[in-house]
């Protein structure tokens, strides 16, 4: 009878044993198993927020391409980017800490995706006003254009129109037709004899007459004179100046005549207040700014 109760008590040993290494093989499985969880759990964390920060990296990319458009953006556009701007500084903060919470990351994903609408309808008010932007240049550019090409126009026409006035000047010119020069002294009695000679010479008379031309304005007109001695010299007092030609000029004597258009004859005395000498004198005359013609008489 010993023997049978040793072998029952060594099944007794054997069954707690079994029960003991079963329920350390249970213990061991279930903290196994509770810290390949938690593992797993610390890598999704992980992973959210790398997902996280791109995101937000993302979205102040979007916010950096606006500002490389260089638009003029108002002052609404202005204050949105940086509220956003804050907001994204607030999310780097959250997501760079050591230790976050599900809950903060599901706070943090929360905003993102608040960031993420305001994105989208911030791009769609820039683009919006850079299409404005566009427009209104090319408005302003069709404008100046319009004012350029008006301003062409109007100078094209005041060109064609000083042309024309100059052209129209020309052909109202007087000019003559015939001029020649009488050398004469006084007599006692007061009777007027032609003379040849330079030292029996007292004044020297231009008589001439204009070609018909109705463009001419009628009434009167300041005929200049210059007088040329046989030496080339001008006869001429330095204060008489006038314009003519387009140029300043310094003239002899100047007097006015009656224009009707009627092929009248018009004859201007000169008296020379020094002697006369032999040669040729040579008379140009002038008149409303341009020259009319010339004549000229040799003295002996």
């Amino acid at each position: 009878m010993e023997p049978q109760n040793v072998n029952q008590g060594d099944r007794n040993k054997i069954y707690f044993l079994i029960i003991v290494i079963a329920a350390l093989i249970g213990t061991n499985g279930y903290l196994f198993f509770k810290d390949r969880q938690q593992g797993e759990r610390l890598v999704t964390v992980s992973t959210e927020k790398d997902k996280l920060r791109l995101e937000v990296e993302k979205i102040e990319v979007e916010l950096d391409k606006v500002n490389a458009l260089n638009l003029d953006l108002n002052e609404k556009l202005v204050g949105e980017q940086q509220l956003a701007r804050e907001k994204i500084a607030e999310l780097k903060i959250s997501l760079e800490k050591g230790k976050i919470t599900q809950a903060e990351l599901d706070k943090a994903q929360t905003q993102i995706d608040e960031l993420k609408i305001f994105i989208k309808n911030y791009n769609d008010q820039v683009i919006q006003l850079q299409k404005e932007n566009i427009f209104l240049k090319s408005t302003k550019d069709s404008l100046e254009n319009s004012v350029k090409l008006a301003n062409d126009k109007a100078n094209s026409l005041a060109n064609e129109n000083s042309n024309l006035n100059a052209k129209v000047k020309t052909a109202a010119a007087l000019k003559v037709q015939k001029a020649e020069i009488i050398a004469f002294r006084t007599k006692s009695s007061g009777k007027k004899i032609e003379v040849s000679k330079s030292s029996t010479t007292e004044k020297l008379s231009v008589r001439f007459n204009v070609i018909p031309n109705e463009l001419a304005e009628k009434g009167h007109h300041n005929v200049f004179l210059r007088v040329f001695d046989p030496a080339g010299n001008l006869l001429a007092d330095e204060s008489n100046r006038f314009e003519a030609d387009g140029q300043e000029m310094q003239y002899t004597h100047s007097v006015y005549i009656d224009y009707n258009n009627d092929n009248s004859t018009y004859t201007i005395d000169w008296a020379n207040p020094k002697p006369y000498i032999k040669g040729i004198y040579t008379v140009i005359l002038y008149t409303d700014g341009a020259t009319m013609g010339k004549a000229q008489l040799e003295l002996r």
